[in-house]
């Protein structure tokens, strides 16, 4: 076989772009877990030496941290003042935990799939699965807080007022069901913009609930968010006027018998809101920066979950608008339309 050499080396190039950014992505996480992105958001132009100071850190590692940073692009070097800067569009990105652009998270749930890499591998070669819960605990908290900063800049603003008559059912005052979630990031969002309407957040993976329910507390509305551990397809209540699955359907062992149950538990006028990830129904739409790194995520965290369980669906991170509407029509919904989306999310709405 001839190598086409100048086809070869670009793709060398590739690569070594690619192990470049694997290798800054424990950076970024480290970064984060120390403060140091805090720190120089704060700050302003920094020396390594003013950096160490500020986070009580070794003045030669954050040196060599600062380099990497520097030569991915991720904060600027002045040559003539030794000085590090990390932009405002940077900080937005690495520093602010209220932006909605805020992904240190995600870099958390990176970490997650290199920890689990070993039982992945195994499973390439049995077909099982890797429950939610057996993963390491990063998981947890990088899908908190990557999910949050999504939520923060729509959820409130633009993806409930995107649903027909909901906002005004919730600022009268509604019963709420959020399935699949998590340690609470969602549902703690809408009670706190909506102090009327009732809520109950549920997950089958009891490590969460137990962070959910501190975090109500911790934010003041525990008297009106309930947190219980309970199966998608299996949630108790009934008369919901909005059942909201975020991030979490396609994960599901049993998509369709978890839409049976939101179908069975909302009120006559109900809603039921399906927040899932970006993609289009075919693989060459999703071909994009997005899409890689959803197909990864996916390959990694999301068809493992729903495998580790009876039905193993599968539906995978990039199931797309037409495989989640089959789900939607699978379980009795007669509406079905897509309500918003974002370069990271599609939300729907369905009714009975």
């Amino acid at each position: 076989m001839t190598l086409d050499e100048q086809k070869l080396n670009a793709f060398l190039n590739k690569t070594v772009v690619d192990v470049g950014a694997t290798v800054s992505s424990a950076l970024v996480v480290i970064g984060d877990r120390l403060g140091l992105w805090k720190a120089m958001a704060a700050a302003g132009p920094v020396t390594p030496a003013e950096l160490g100071k500020r986070t009580e850190t070794a003045v030669r590692y954050v040196e060599e941290w600062l380099n990497a940073q520097a030569a991915a692009g991720y904060v600027t070097f002045d040559a003539t003042t030794g000085r590090y800067t990390l932009p405002p569009e940077q900080a937005a990105v690495l520093a602010d935990e209220t932006s909605p652009a805020f992904l240190p998270g995600l870099f958390e749930v990176a970490a997650a799939c290199w920890a689990a890499t070993d039982k992945t591998t195994q499973n390439f070669r049995t077909g099982e699965g890797i429950a939610w819960g057996d993963h390491h605990p990063c998981l947890f908290q990088g899908c908190e807080r990557f999910f949050r900063s999504s939520y923060i800049g729509n959820l409130v603003g633009s993806w409930l007022p995107a649903l027909e008559g909901v906002e005004a059912k919730l600022r009268k005052g509604a019963r709420v069901a959020d399935v699949g979630c998590g340690v609470g990031a969602s549902t703690i969002l809408m009670a706190q913009a909506f102090p009327k309407s009732r809520f109950w957040g549920f997950d089958y993976h009891a490590g969460s609930i137990e962070l959910a329910r501190k975090r109500a507390a911790a934010a003041g509305v525990a008297d009106r968010v309930t947190f219980e551990v309970a199966m998608a397809t299996e949630f108790p209540g009934k008369g919901y006027d909005l059942i909201a699955h975020f991030d979490c359907l396609h994960d599901m062992q049993d998509p369709t018998g978890a839409a049976k149950r939101a179908r069975d538990a909302l009120a006559p006028d109900g809603t039921w809101m399906i927040v899932e990830p970006a993609a289009g129904d075919r693989v060459e739409d999703n071909l994009t920066p997005v899409g890689r790194a959803y197909y990864g995520f996916s390959t990694l965290l999301c068809t493992p979950s729903s495998l580790s369980q009876e039905v193993g669906l599968a539906l995978g991170a990039q199931a797309g608008e037409t495989k989640i509407r089959d789900v939607v029509t699978a379980a009795g919904f007669t509406r079905f339309r897509r309500a918003a989306q974002t370069p990271f999310n599609l939300v729907f709405e369905a009714r009975p």
